[in-house]
């Protein structure tokens, strides 16, 4: 492993598995779990059209994590946060995110209108993913202090945005009909957009603030500070 040099708690450094594949046991768990995860969601999905659509940030993902393996290691943590993450999206879009078991249970309980797993998704999506983006940050950037934990947040907020208007684009495409607005979610929600982008933004911002605490309790344990 390299060690970059600390400044101060909140310039703690992410390490990189160095470990190769053919040994990392972790890693190579953890890519199976996913895999009998996605298996069993791809089979007899709602809607198997719109699994497809849902499932191609998976794909995207994969390749890009695979692609890039050789020359960006992320750390363990982060493979399982994302594949983690990977396993909320890949559950919800295998019901096509309105009707899952957890929405149908909220709706009989509590006679809700509307589903709120997606709700559910978005949040973990800040949570588990900016750990990731702090790491790549980090170690390309060579982010150091306040902003390192501020900017992976912000980019879960772009990022979160982005999303938005991809869906949008792809409903305007496709034209009127009752998968479009399944895809998009709304509803009847007229600020649906907003708060799904609020909920990935509190998560994001939850998941660095865990971290900043935990680094700076290790390093006031270690009377570094």
């Amino acid at each position: 492993m390299s060690h970059a040099k600390i400044h101060s708690w909140s310039d703690h450094p992410i390490m990189s598995d160095s470990i190769p594949f053919h040994r990392n046991g972790l890693l190579q768990l953890t890519i199976i779990a996913f895999l009998l995860f996605w298996g069993m969601m791809a089979i007899s999905p709602t809607d198997r059209s719109m699994w497809l659509v849902e499932n191609i940030l998976v794909a995207l993902l994969a390749i890009a994590l695979v692609w890039s393996y050789r020359e960006f290691r992320f750390s363990n943590l982060s493979y399982m946060l994302i594949a983690l993450f990977l396993c909320f999206h890949t559950y919800a879009a295998h019901y096509t995110y309105q009707g899952t078991p957890i929405d149908i249970w909220l709706k009989a309980a509590f006679h809700t209108k509307r589903s709120y797993y997606d709700r559910v998704v978005h949040f973990a999506f800040g949570l588990f993913m900016a750990y990731p983006f702090r790491e790549l940050l980090t170690r390309l950037a060579l982010l150091r202090g306040f902003w390192s934990y501020a900017i992976p947040t912000a980019v879960v907020l772009s990022l979160s945005a982005f999303f938005e208007i991809i869906e949008m684009a792809a409903a305007g495409l496709a034209g009127q009909g009752q998968n479009n607005e399944q895809f998009i979610g709304m509803q009847g929600d007229l600020f649906d957009t907003q708060k799904d982008m609020l909920l990935g933004f509190a998560g994001g911002l939850l998941s660095m603030g865990l971290l900043a605490w935990i680094i700076w309790r290790s390093y006031r344990n270690k009377g570094f500070i």
